[in-house]
């Protein structure tokens, strides 16, 4: 992973092989997500994205789980949530990329968790599904928004 990383999360790679604690990073600028799985490093425009840096092969056939810590503002307050992240890379379709991307999101806040539902991988979609459910006056936090 690149040393211009700001925001690193720690999280599970896991496919037929077995398992393995990983780190995913954004870049500052937040177009660029990487990672490094059994010493190949990874990167796309997106969790969904990655490729091996070297080869430009996607990933693939696997499951990525990490927890976000995420803000949500409320009365003009910030207050502590986590946002848990379940992406499972179907196996190599046409071209190579997954033959399907399941994202599952779910905020855990103020006691209660907030659930995407499986998204087809687009993050923001994810996202903007679990904005519609969150108590009245409630916004998360926009920072992460702009690099996911």
């Amino acid at each position: 992973m690149s040393t211009e990383s700001t925001d690193v999360w720690t999280g599970w790679y896991r496919d037929r092989r077995g398992a393995e604690a990983i780190a995913l990073a954004i870049a500052p600028s937040g177009h660029r997500v990487s990672t490094r799985i059994r010493g190949v490093e990874y990167e796309g425009p997106s969790f969904a994205a990655l490729g091996a840096a070297e080869s430009g092969e996607r990933l693939s056939g696997c499951v990525l789980e990490w927890d976000m810590p995420l803000p949500v503002t409320q009365g003009g307050t910030a207050e502590r949530a986590t946002l848990s992240c379940l992406l499972t890379l179907g196996e190599p379709g046409a071209e190579g990329a997954p033959g399907r991307t399941d994202l599952n999101l779910t905020l855990h806040f103020g006691g209660a968790a907030y659930e995407s539902g499986v998204a087809d991988g687009d993050f923001d979609d994810a996202l903007g599904r679990i904005r519609r459910q969150l108590p009245e006056g409630a916004e998360l936090g926009r920072r992460l928004l702009e690099s996911a």
